[in-house]
């Protein structure tokens, strides 16, 4: 058994029907949904056509929001539906990320995530779900496609059907016949313009919180203020070709007409300050141990200050990824009840784990006990790369963002420890003065920026093979982040600091290349986190 969903665009006429009874189902509240239709015009007059798309979960057979949920609070039943235990959720939007077909929202009642799940309590009791049971022109067909006998399989067996995204390898249990790339493929139209539902640039259930307070007001408000932020405004004001929200209907370009709200950036600073931080934690650890193998004589006292400046910007990574998510009071069950497969709980394990050994690594310097720290260091340098990261692993999970899928994002990371630990000790010899092993921290500094460089080049300029990363690419050089890159992450993060210490050489001068490179790997990260997420997936 596995069931499945036929939209069938031949006789889809836009009623949006299925949108009411599925709010009316499962009482969902104003500005979010589980299913809508997407509305696409296409042609020039008098040769036009409106296209009507219904979109919602796809139900995946790999399903990548289960993968990448960290609490089992999405599951695949054994009938194939992919249903959600909002009981269990932390709210960290990972299945957010992960769907490819923006499925998924943050519920603004319980602030956990939620979707379509096949009706499940009405399959459950043999009744259809309830956007099919509404359709007047049964454009919405439901039912087992392992059954010869059912009106889906025998559809699918003689009707050419379309899925979104096929790419992604989801093998997605939602098609459509006659469905049209106009409608399916985002990319093949620009976001439609403002309105009062178009944006939820201000975070995730925004309006719909801000709905629900309007319906027992008579203040005023401003609409066009409330549905997009000011640079969006002024961009569509000035009709920037380059802007997703420019649309020139004389070309007779496909346009969108009517589309499900923009949640907007879904991690936002609180998951850029915390990969910045977790690069501090293990790059401390990294650069003294780097000195040790070299065969250099590390004192217990910079050992103490790396294990200390290390705990503390550890706390400082699980205090913004508590902070990041909906339901933070639920963050013990990415310990108490993981699912690992997602790397949230391998990285949440990895955090700990670090934690601890520096912690022990600490004790054993403060009392002066060297029995076992040889074999300590070894086994910490490994969760400490790790720590490094991790992060590159959970964002390549997220296959809804395709910039994020770059094979070089874990040396992008790994590098970036380093620059911070690098940094780290040259400002904080400042207070317990130099080492002779401090020798290696500006030759390490210059190898890490000009890998750094490297990477970046790598990360920028290789054959991206989908349309959303070439725009995230576009994006970052070109677009809305392009003098926040230029300027912050090359010149002040990588181009100063690396002349200042080819050609300077003065205490200060080195000061001053560590801060830049700080600035540098917080913008960077600031830029790498967010632009794949202003990406439309729908």
């Amino acid at each position: 058994m596995k069931y499945g969903f036929i939209i069938d665009n031949r006789k889809c006429i836009g009623c949006h029907a299925c949108t009411t009874a599925c709010k009316s189902e499962h009482d969902v509240a104003v500005g979010v949904n589980r299913t809508y239709v997407k509305q696409v015009e296409k042609g020039e007059f008098p040769d036009t056509r409106r296209i009507f798309s219904v979109m919602r979960c796809n139900h995946c057979t790999d399903a990548p929001c289960v993968e990448i949920c960290p609490v089992e609070a999405l599951y695949t039943r054994e009938d194939g539906i992919v249903d959600f235990d909002n009981n269990r959720c932390i709210g960290c939007k990972s299945c957010m990320q992960a769907c490819p077909y923006d499925a998924l929202y943050i519920d603004p009642d319980n602030n956990t995530a939620a979707k379509c799940n096949y009706c499940a309590h009405r399959v459950d009791v043999g009744r259809e779900p309830a956007c099919v049971t509404v359709c007047p022109e049964h454009a919405i067909i439901a039912g087992d496609m392992h059954n010869p006998t059912t009106e889906i399989s025998q559809l699918l067996a003689r009707q050419a059907v379309k899925v979104r995204k096929p790419e992604k390898g989801t093998n997605p249990n939602l098609f459509y016949i006659d469905g049209d790339d106009a409608s399916l493929v985002p990319e093949a139209t620009a976001k439609s313009g403002p309105g009062l539902w178009s944006s939820q640039a201000r975070g995730v259930g925004h309006f719909a919180k801000a709905a629900e307070k309007m319906m027992y007001t008579n203040d005023d408000v401003d609409l066009l203020q409330m549905s997009i932020d000011n640079d969006i405004q002024a961009a569509y004001q000035r009709k920037e070709t380059e802007n997703p929200n420019y649309i020139d209907v004389l070309t007779g370009k496909a346009r969108r007409v009517y589309d499900t709200p923009d949640k907007g950036v879904l991690w936002g600073w609180e998951v850029s300050a915390y990969v910045f931080t977790k690069a501090i934690a293990a790059g401390v650890f990294l650069i003294p141990f780097l000195a040790i193998i070299l065969g250099y004589e590390v004192s217990a006292t910079s050992k103490l200050w790396s294990a200390g400046i290390s705990l503390v910007f550890l706390a400082l990574t699980g205090l913004f990824l508590i902070m990041d998510l909906d339901r933070p009071d639920r963050f013990l069950n990415v310990l108490l009840r993981p699912q690992w497969n997602s790397w949230l709980v391998k990285g949440g394990y990895t955090i700990t784990v670090f934690g601890l050994l520096v912690t022990i690594w600490g004790v054993l310097t403060f009392f002066e006990i060297q029995a076992g720290e040889t074999i300590l260091l070894w086994v910490t340098v490994i969760f400490a790369i790790l720590l490094a990261i991790y992060t590159a692993f959970l964002f390549a999970q997220a296959k809804g963002r395709d910039f994020w899928q770059s094979p070089t994002l874990p040396l992008h990371m790994l590098v970036h420890s380093v620059m911070a630990g690098t940094a780290i000790f040259v400002i904080a010899s400042l207070v317990f003065g130099q080492e002779n092993w401090m020798s290696i921290l500006k030759n390490t500094m210059i190898i890490a920026l000009v890998v750094n460089l490297f990477t970046l080049i790598t990360e920028l300029t290789i054959t991206h093979p989908t349309t959303s990363a070439k725009k995230a690419v576009k994006m970052i050089t070109k677009g809305r982040y392009s003098r926040l890159f230029w300027l912050g992450t090359v010149i002040i993060g990588n181009i100063i600091p690396l002349g200042t210490l080819l050609f300077g050489g003065s205490e200060i001068l080195n000061v001053f290349s560590a801060i830049c490179v700080l600035i540098g790997i917080i913008i960077t990260e600031k830029i790498w986190v967010e632009a794949p997420q202003r990406i439309p997936l729908a």
